[in-house]
Order: structure tokens, then C-alpha cells, then sequence
């Protein structure tokens, strides 16, 4: 389940104001700006897509400048790209919101827009894969998978079907949960779900919240962790997820919701803190291929609901264990080949800063829209048929399709 968000009547209608008193189609907005001829080039290769953005109204593209595919092209992101069908055009796609969205309507609480990407080859998130919009240090940042971070150069750039933001880097289709765990370094999680035959569950089930224990977590229960039956490991891990609801971070709000392997799960937000039953999110809103996943300090206990609060200085260990020696499940698993500074920092506020959410867990108007200061899109994403069995590399972080 996704919920969606328009914003209010008076942003519509300055948007559609701007549009009309604008006469620029794509294709001369493309062809006149200095800064997109490379961007123009690769859309003319794919003529689908690029007859699909011409002919669309309501739409946002976060356009990679010339250095930025040029960055792609001499790493050979690109030609690695065009020898996977469909992979570009999944991409381009990646890059398109549909809806209209201008920097003035981003803020410092993160938005978690549908892009145009829907292909079950890339993505199993309903109404589209999405990119993480928001203001850091003054400026628009586009978060894509991976926490791959660019920052918008030139904003606002009106056309007759919508607004391009000019980006200096290419977004990161978002992982599997395999991927997103191995580059995490969430190797025990990884472990576990492997051992307790997890893995087609959580890599194949859409619109999925994971709360993903660090590897210290399951290290400080060690004790408790040696004597589980694989039935009891494989309960505690679906305990640890939502099913049917992509709960991102500024739409975490205080109060209960059900986990996937029955039970309730307490979340409580305070002064940018949130916890889980009593675990604290530090790293939050890893983008997957199905859902998102925010990194926690403790393993949650099944039916222990005890709130966390800020005065806790420790991870909480409900399960009165004591630590092990090694860290349980990662035996023989592959380490991360690069380690991805953003994925692996820890934040004890993770929502500090943010609009204080209201409503249900999952529910949060300033923190998730599918359309802004426009109606929704009407451009289709071009079908997107070809397996993806090859690895791509863009600013540094690898994408694999699948597990």
C-alpha cells in the first residue's frame, strides 16, 4: 500500500500557470540549454521514451548535466547499461516523476516522490519506484538507491509539459534486499534471512518496511541467538517487518502497526528520534526495489512493545542475552567490496528537523507525496521487458536487480 498526497489548490494552480504562460516543448528545452546536449543525445537513441516525455503533461526530470554523463560514460556505467535490455530506458525512467514538483515545494522533510520506473524488472513498489526529495544545507539533494546523493545545480526550468531540474550526478536504481544488505554491511541480517529460507519472501513480497538490526545487534544477543530453532529465528525476522505498507522515514509517526509475522510493533518519535519497540532507528530510508529499509541498534523481541524513549544511551537488549564472541549468521557470507560511507553512518535523530508527522503509521502529507503543485502525470513508462543478470555502476554504487 502506497499513500499519496496532492498538494494544496493554490500550488496547482501556480504550476499550471507557469506551464501555460510557457511555450518551450522538451525537445527545445533539451536542444537549448547547454548544459543537457549529452542528456539530449542518449534520449534521441532511445526514441520510445523520448516520444513518451515529449508528449507527457505533469511531469518532473531530474536531468543529469553533461559532466555527469560523462562521469557515466568514462566508467563505463553506460555501455554496461545499453548491453542490458532495457536498462537504460528503466534509467531514464528512473529519473522522471510524475508529477510536477518545483524546489520551492521541498523542504528540509525529506518527500518520497513515484517516479515513472514501475517495471516488476526493477522495482515492486506500487505507483512507482521513488526518489527521496529534499533540502540539505540550502540546497535540493535527490537521494536515490543506495543513498546515492546529488544535488540539483539548476532548478526550475519550465517546459510545456512540466519542470527539469538539472542534477550533477545519475540517480541509482534502487537494490534488492540482498544487495542493499551486503553493501549495508548488514551481514548477520543477511545470514539470518538466508538460514531461515527468507530470502524469496522478502525479496519477491511488494511494498515491504524492513527494520534491519545491525550486525552489533545480533552480536549483543549472541547467547540468546545459539539455541533459536530455525522456525523461532524465522519468527523473530518477520517480526521485524511491515507487509503492504513502504513506511519511509517522515511518515513514521507515533503509535502501533502489525508486523508481518503477527504482533504488534510500538513506534514512538520524539525530538527526531524514533524507535521501534525499544530499538532506535540509526540509519533510515535505504531505498529498495520493494520497499525501504531503516537500520535499527537492537533485535526486536516479539510482543515485547516497550516503547523506547531518548533518555537511553544503550541498545536495548530485551532479550537479557549476553554478547557472543563472533557475529552470528556471517559465516562464509561475502563482505562489501566498497564500503558506502552513508549507508554504514549512524544517527541517533534521524528525523530531526522533520515536519511532526500525524495521522497512521505510513501517512504523512508533507513526507510523501505522488503529486505536487500539479495533477499527476499522464506519460506511461515504456515497457521494460528484459531480465537483469549484470551489475551497473553509477557514482560508485553497484545496482542488482533482484536479491
Amino acid at each position: 500500500m502506497q499513500f499519496k498526497y496532492i498538494f494544496g489548490a493554490a500550488a496547482a494552480a501556480v504550476a499550471v500557470k507557469a506551464q501555460e504562460a510557457n511555450s518551450t516543448n522538451l525537445t527545445s528545452l533539451l536542444a537549448g540549454n547547454s548544459e543537457l546536449s549529452a542528456l539530449n543525445t542518449l534520449l534521441s537513441a532511445y526514441p520510445d521514451v523520448a516520444g513518451a516525455l515529449a508528449n507527457a503533461t505533469n511531469i518532473t526530470i531530474f536531468a543529469p548535466s553533461n559532466i555527469a554523463l560523462q562521469s557515466a560514460n568514462e566508467s563505463g556505467a553506460l555501455s554496461t547499461l545499453s548491453a542490458v535490455g532495457g536498462a537504460v530506458q528503466a534509467l531514464l525512467q528512473y529519473h522522471v516523476l510524475g508529477s510536477t514538483i518545483y524546489a520551492s515545494g521541498i523542504s528540509e522533510t525529506p518527500a518520497f516522490a513515484p517516479t515513472l520506473l514501475t517495471n516488476e524488472t526493477y522495482t515492486n513498489v506500487t505507483g512507482g519506484q521513488v526518489v527521496e526529495a529534499r533540502v540539505v544545507d540550502g540546497g535540493v539533494s535527490i537521494i536515490s538507491g543506495l543513498k546515492n546523493n546529488v544535488t540539483v545545480t539548476t532548478p526550475n526550468l519550465n517546459f510545456t509539459g512540466g519542470v527539469v531540474h538539472i542534477i550533477d550526478g545519475l540517480l541509482t536504481i534502487p537494490p534488492g534486499v540482498g544487495e542493499a544488505l551486503t553493501a549495508a554491511n548488514l551481514t548477520a541480517l543477511l545470514g539470518a534471512v538466508e538460514a531461515t529460507n527468507l530470502t524469496s519472501a522478502l525479496s519477491t513480497t511488494p511494498d515491504i518496511t524492513i527494520f534491519a538490526p545491525n550486525n552489533a545487534a545480533f552480536q549483543a544477543i549472541g547467547s540468546a541467538v545459539a539455541n533459536l530453532t530455525v522456525e523461532q529465528a524465522a519468527a523473530i525476522l518477520e517480526y521485524h517487518v511491515i507487509n503492504g505498507t513502504v513506511a519511509y522515514s517522515s511518515t513514521l509517526t507515533n503509535g502501533s502497526v502489525p508486523a508481518l509475522g503477527g504482533g504488534n510493533l510500538t513506534i514512538t518519535v520524539t525530538d527526531g528520534e524514533v524507535f521501534v519497540n525499544q530499538a532506535r532507528v540509526i540509519n533510515a530510508d535505504i531505498l529498495l526495489a520493494n520497499g525501504v529499509l531503516h537500520v535499527i541498534d537492537s533485535v526486536l523481541k516479539i510482543n515485547d512493545t516497550t516503547a523506547g524513549n531518548s533518555t537511553q544511551t544503550e541498545p536495548a537488549n530485551p532479550y537479557s542475552a549476553s554478547a557472543g564472541t563472533e557475529v552470528p549468521y556471517t559465516s562464509g557470507l561475502p563482505s562489501a567490496t566498497t564500503t558506502i560511507a552513508a549507508l554504514v553512518t549512524s544517527n541517533s535523530a534521524v528525523a530531526s528537523g522533520y515536519v511532526t508527522p500525524t495521522g497512521a503509521v505510513g501517512v504523512n502529507s508533507a513526507g510523501n507525496p505522488s503529486a505536487s503543485a500539479s495533477s499527476s502525470s499522464s506519460a506511461g513508462a515504456a515497457a521494460v521487458t528484459a531480465g537483469v543478470g549484470a551489475a551497473a555502476l553509477f557514482g560508485g554504487a553497484a545496482f542488482i536487480a533482484g536479491w
